[in-house]
């Protein structure tokens, strides 16, 4: 089963097993502009939920990504390293920034589904 969650600060997580993909929500997009460069996290980094995992450089402003749950990092986007363009137009599926594998599942029922993050923004 595969369960996506949203951050209040705009991230989201996507998980099936113990893996999650995050990346910015398309309303974290829009409001970045276009994104020119991505500091993606060093892969077998463990991250803690709500700490930061990666940078995003637009050319409005620079914000950093928190990690929407705790757990080591296995996979990063590597096609972001060569251009920003999925970022920019699939930020929620082809632009994904990295994946984590879940240290503790249980911080995920402090996310927010899908349809409560859309009334949100």
């Amino acid at each position: 089963m595969i369960v996506k969650k949203y951050t209040e600060s705009h991230e989201w997580v996507e998980v099936e097993g113990i893996i999650g993909t995050v990346g910015i929500s398309t309303h974290a997009q829009k409001e970045l502009g276009d994104i020119v460069y991505v500091e993606l996290p060093k892969l077998q980094k463990t991250v803690k939920a709500g700490e930061e995992a990666a940078v995003l450089e637009s050319t409005k402003a620079a914000a950093d990504v928190y990690s929407p749950v705790s757990g080591e990092i296995v996979e990063i986007n590597q096609q972001l390293k060569d251009s920003c363009d999925e970022v920019n137009q699939s930020p929620e599926n082809q632009g994904w920034l990295f994946k984590v594998k879940l240290s503790n599942p249980k911080e995920l029922d402090h996310l927010i589904d899908a349809a409560d993050y859309l009334k949100k923004i």
